[in-house]
């Protein structure tokens, strides 16, 4: 016979007793049945019966078993790992002193910590020890534990799996606690990195204390009070966890999910419906499940009657059945501790009632007979098959085709712990659900977990159901989540969202806040002309140039362009205005035209009138080009039309003048000196019209091959707006372009001016020298008023000066002779005009074209007539 050892957590934790002074210390006793670690220590026995039975599997070797209660208990765990060493029921293992059946293996011990503390110890001989729950992932180092190999996947996976749950529902802001051992702390730490690597944020890690404390316990509740995040993670055991539920229960913290690891997912200690306000929906990771075949039945099978030496079994019947055994040697079947909500434990004091031995295991419900569940279960078994195939692969080894020197074989019952190990790490079999099982070279098993929800059944009992898997697999992992499946404890039955800022909206960008975790932040809107169109924006980007962020900040829109258009108020009435004085001019042509042949017109230059007023109709249509959108082409016309306009206008005008000034300067020579007097004749004029024109359009032929004007979007001095206007191209040709006009006006001036001097009846001059004050005044006042105004009201003031200065000289010129001509046809004669005659009307204007003069006691006439 082959023994296989196991350890089980068959008690919650062992009775404190005073430190002895006065006799030999003893063992500690331990309290607090445990009906999931009694169904582990049977499914072992029951395994260890189905090898025995098969005929492919040790046929000729027969194995047994030596099960140690570890009370969940690092000190108990240790007593059985050296009672195991040495044979005895001793804890000093010098040497092996047992004279029965050799000790194979130790299925065990139970919780990671527990395991930690015998793999220690067994490893320092090489002795196989196979985890069924000791999932920590420090196990899988084989410096530390060269021996220990184990069923259950490592916890690494469990946490990787966590994670990927974690970010699948786009929880940021996480809770974790953890059990303070080693199971917790290596669970919570690989899971915080994970977790930490895909920006989630961890709001507080607390530790449940591995020896109840209240104060502690208290303290970890008040931390879960306080914080906003919604979602809880815990890396704990059943045990260690009970008596925090206990005091959430108490306290009646509601709104919370949980996320469990596999130690408690489906513990029937936590899953309680009078908890389920505050842990419904909890989700968590279960090991792979597996229904035994014959452990029901093999479950049921126990009784007292049958092994009357088991005080296992007896104290479990006394448990289950809350009676007395007759003549019972298991004193400690009771638990008379007080819980962390100040109330007494539901394990009562035992009972004056006899067991009869009648009772019936199937009128009862515990964790015991629940095989709905067999997870931890499951890995119990399949490490007794583990640890039998290996035993039956050694047996089968043919001599010389051995693994050892020599191609040497080991013997089945004379062999060294290191030799089952060679076999133990190269096992490989299929269980009866056609499970594979392979160890791998850290003693790890491939990594298989269903995810589970907790949702209350018809009956009012917690169920576990399967809302999704998670493998590992040889290109990484694999999860999938049946999210229409799952309950969720809130009030809408929606996702609970855990977030310790609200997400930024667009038109937001996120802000840091300093000395907290990065999942906390502002939400900073964005400035103006910037805008984010995504949630959770780092950064908010600048909209292109003709676009600008609208008020949510969320959406670049195209810019208002800002230009003097046709349609506006301010546009149709420069236009209307435009019109008009080309109408007046047009009006003045046609009296100009229907009397060209009177004195008047003809007097002073009757062509270069006709000129005036031409160049007064395009100085006026072209406001035209100045409203509406702007074009390239009216961009480099407008500018040069008004120049050429005024140019033509004012050259005119200076031949007239100029004609005024030398017939002045006439007046004034003695009759001698009258036949060397030099006369302004209408070729004369004609030609400085034209060599004005001529220089004129020689500078605005460079201005528009060289540096001409183009449309520019002006965006300097209002973001939301874009204003379309010309930009002049060169500053220097527009300057010297309306330079020369300007050159042109004050000759105007300077010349009429002087020519004001003649006598009365020579007053064109007067009038021509108030336009061209009207023009100065006009054009001085529009400097300031274009350079402090923007936008489409700097096209306004121009305009405004151009009909302006229009209008002036329009009415200063022509307005007195249309009147005489109009009004006063009587003086319109040559008599007059020529001065050979006078009119008494006084309230007439004096002509604009003749006057009279005493020189030399005579009349002289200085009309200048067209040839």
């Amino acid at each position: 016979m082959l023994i296989i050892g196991g350890m089980f957590p068959i008690h919650f934790r062992t009775i404190p007793e005073k430190e002895p002074t006065t006799s030999k210390p003893v063992s500690p006793k331990c309290e607090g049945f445990n009906f999931r670690g009694f169904r582990w220590a049977r499914a072992m026995i029951h395994a260890i019966q189905e090898v025995n039975n098969r005929l492919d599997i040790l046929p000729n070797i027969t194995l047994g078993y030596h099960i140690y209660d570890t009370c969940f208990t690092t000190s108990k765990t240790v007593e059985g790992t050296l009672a195991y060493l040495t044979g005895q029921n001793e804890t000093m293992p010098n040497f092996r002193c047992s004279a029965g059946a050799p000790l194979v293996a130790i299925i065990g011990a139970g919780g990671s910590t527990l395991t930690i503390a015998s793999s220690r110890i067994v490893g320092l001989y090489y002795f196989p020890e196979v985890g069924y729950a000791s999932s920590c992932s420090v196990l899988s180092d084989k410096y530390q534990f060269p021996s220990f190999l184990r069923t259950i996947p490592n916890d690494n996976h469990q946490s990787l799996a966590m994670a990927e749950l974690v970010r699948h529902f786009g929880w940021v802001w996480i809770g974790t606690i953890a059990a303070d051992d080693d199971y917790g702390k290596y669970g919570i730490k690989y899971f915080k990195q994970h977790v930490e690597k895909a920006g989630i944020c961890i709001a507080f890690s607390e530790t449940i204390p591995k020896i109840f404390s209240r104060e502690k316990i208290l303290a970890v509740v008040e931390t879960i009070k306080e914080s906003t995040a919604n979602i809880i993670v815990v890396y704990s055991s059943d045990i260690d966890l009970s008596p925090l539920m206990e005091e959430i229960a108490h306290s009646n913290i509601t709104g919370k999910t949980w996320i469990a690891s596999e130690a408690w997912i489906t513990s029937a200690l936590i899953a309680k419906p009078e908890y389920f306000s505050f842990l419904g929906g909890t989700i968590g990771f279960g090991v792979r499940r597996g229904d035994i075949p014959g452990l029901k039945d093999f479950l049921l099978d126990v009784h007292p009657d049958n092994d009357a030496s088991d005080d296992l079994t007896i104290e479990f019947w006394q448990t289950a059945f809350n009676c007395t055994w007759p003549n019972s040697r298991v004193p400690y079947n009771t638990d008379f501790r007080i819980n962390v909500t100040g109330r007494e434990s539901g394990v009562h004091p035992v009972s004056d009632q006899l067991c009869t031995g009648k009772e019936k295991l199937e009128d009862i419900k515990n964790t015991y007979l629940d095989v709905s569940e067999l997870r931890i279960t499951y890995n119990v078994y399949k490490a007794v098959f583990t640890v039998a195939h290996a035993l039956n692969n050694l047996d089968t080894c043919v001599e010389g085709s051995g693994p050892f020197q020599k191609k040497s074989c080991a013997i089945i019952y004379d062999f060294e712990p290191w030799q089952l190990m060679y076999y133990l790490k190269n096992v490989k079999f299929t269980t009866f659900d056609n499970e594979l099982v392979k160890i791998d070279e850290n003693g790890d098993v491939s990594a298989s977990y269903d995810i589970i929800n907790w949702q209350l059944n018809e009956t009012g009992e917690i169920s576990f159901v399967k809302i999704g898997i998670y493998n590992d697999t040889n290109d990484g992992h694999e999860m999938k989540i049946y999210n229409n499946s799952i309950f969720w404890n809130t009030p809408t039955l929606n996702p609970p969202r855990s977030v310790c800022t609200e997400n930024c909206q667009p038109g937001t960008r996120k802000g840091i806040r300093h000395g907290v975790p990065a999942c906390c932040f502002v939400c900073i809107p964005c400035a103006d002309g910037e805008i984010s169109n995504e949630t959770d924006a780092r950064e908010c980007f600048p909209c292109p140039d003709d676009y600008w962020s609208n008020t949510l900040k969320n959406e670049c829109v195209l810019k208002e362009v800002e230009f003097l258009a046709y349609d506006e108020t301010l546009g149709t009435t420069l236009v209307a205005l435009s019109l008009f004085g080309a109408c007046i001019v047009l009006s003045v042509t046609i009296v100009y035209r229907m009397h060209r042949d009177t004195a008047l017109v003809k007097a002073n230059g009757r062509g270069l009138s006709f000129l005036i007023q031409l160049s007064l109709v395009i100085t006026l249509l072209t406001s035209f080009f100045f409203v509406g959108k702007p074009e390239e082409w009216s961009c480099q016309i407008r500018q040069v039309t008004l120049a050429l306009g005024f140019s033509l206008c004012l050259s005119c005008i200076l031949g007239k003048t100029i004609a005024l000034l030398l017939t002045y300067r006439g007046s004034k020579l003695k009759a001698a000196e009258k036949h060397d007097h030099i006369s302004m004749q209408s070729l004369h004029q004609k030609l400085l019209v034209l060599i004005s024109m001529i220089i004129e359009v020689c500078i605005c032929t460079a201005y528009l091959t060289c540096i001409p004007p183009y449309v520019y979007k002006n965006m300097e001095f209002q973001n939301v707006k874009i204003i379309l206007e010309c930009n002049e191209g060169s500053i220097e040709f527009l300057c010297t372009i309306f330079g020369f006009d300007v050159f042109l006006a004050v000759l105007c001036f300077i010349t009429a001016f002087i020519a004001c001097k003649l006598p009365d009846n020579f007053n064109e001059a007067k009038f021509i020298t108030f336009g061209m004050l009207v023009f100065f005044i006009v054009w001085i006042s529009f400097v300031p008023a274009y350079l402090s105004t923007r936008g489409k009201f700097k096209v306004v003031v121009e305009i405004f000066a151009i009909l302006a200065s229009s209008f002036g000289l329009l009415g200063c010129i022509f307005l007195p002779k249309c009147y005489i001509i109009l009004l006063k046809p009587e003086r319109n004669t040559e008599e007059i005009i020529s001065g050979k005659a006078t009119t008494n009307d006084k309230s007439a204007p004096s002509t604009s074209a003749s006057c009279t003069s005493e020189v030399t006691n005579s009349t002289l006439s200085t009309m200048v007539l067209d040839e």
